[in-house]
């Protein structure tokens, strides 16, 4: 499905390592986290390793097996470092400053340079061949639009008020420059190319769901690491991973490329 295979599948491997690395030695030595982490946000932290550390894995295994015409495992692949990139790019941008930082900052680079160059190596033979029905490729659409629809007011009216009092936020700062500036572009772009029948927006959407089902459950961990003892997982945000996996599964399952590849 890609050109350039074996490169990629070389990226994916380090990159998917280098996270299993990083996300070990978190859930292994907490104490990394201290004074670099608001105790606030270390269960969030630490379920977003205990994640990595799946994702990470399964993109080693991907590496080694999604090969032509294994393009369902290719798109996968592209979930997971879409995931990565954005676990990562939290990370680095929030200053994570611990002995793990630079493996952090290579994650993230490896992760962003191996979805450009996969993306970018998607044969177009590929994109030409792509099929997918009607009904599947609306309620993919509304799916895709749903994000920036409802994430772009909200980050901006949060914004808004730190604008205004020119005031500085400790924390999550680095979800509304990963968000508005990567994310729900990334969605509202493959949402319109949904809408017309393209290539890209048929072969990249179930990889934007599955990243985002992915981030769900680790956002749904989180209160249940917390050091309150908290057991209840955030049934808001169980709901929309199981909304993305189902969306990201029904998508896959019907897509058809006719390529051969």
């Amino acid at each position: 499905m890609i050109e350039r295979e074996r490169l990629n599948r070389i990226l994916w491997a380090i990159t998917g390592g280098l996270a299993v690395i990083a996300a070990v030695g978190g859930l292994g030595t907490p104490a990394l986290y201290s004074r670099v982490v608001p105790p606030s946000v270390l269960p969030g932290a630490l379920s977003q390793d205990l994640v990595t550390v799946a994702v990470g894995a399964a993109l080693v295994v991907l590496s080694a097996t999604a090969r032509a015409p294994r393009y369902r495992q290719q798109v996968l692949a592209f979930a997971l470092l879409a995931y990565l990139f954005y676990g990562y790019g939290v990370y680095s941008i929030e200053q994570v400053y611990n002995a793990l930082y630079l493996v952090y900052l290579a994650v993230f680079a490896l992760s962003f340079w191996a979805l450009v160059l996969g993306v970018a190596g998607l044969r177009p033979d590929v994109l030409a061949g792509a099929r997918l029905p009607r009904w599947v490729r609306i309620a993919s659409f509304a799916g895709a639009l749903l994000q920036p629809l409802v994430f772009y007011p909200m980050w901006i009216a949060a914004l808004l008020p730190l604008m205004a009092e020119h005031r500085q936020i400790q924390s999550y700062y680095s979800i509304y420059v990963l968000d508005l500036c990567f994310i729900m572009p990334a969605f509202l772009v493959l949402a319109i190319l949904l809408l017309r029948g393209r290539g890209f927006g048929l072969v990249l959407t179930p990889a934007m769901f599955v990243f985002g089902g992915a981030l769900m459950l680790s956002l749904a961990l989180g209160p249940v690491l917390a050091p309150d003892g908290g057991q209840h997982i955030d049934a808001g945000a169980v709901t929309l991973a199981a909304l993305f996996f189902a969306l990201g599964g029904l998508h896959l399952g019907f897509l058809r490329i006719r390529s051969g590849t």
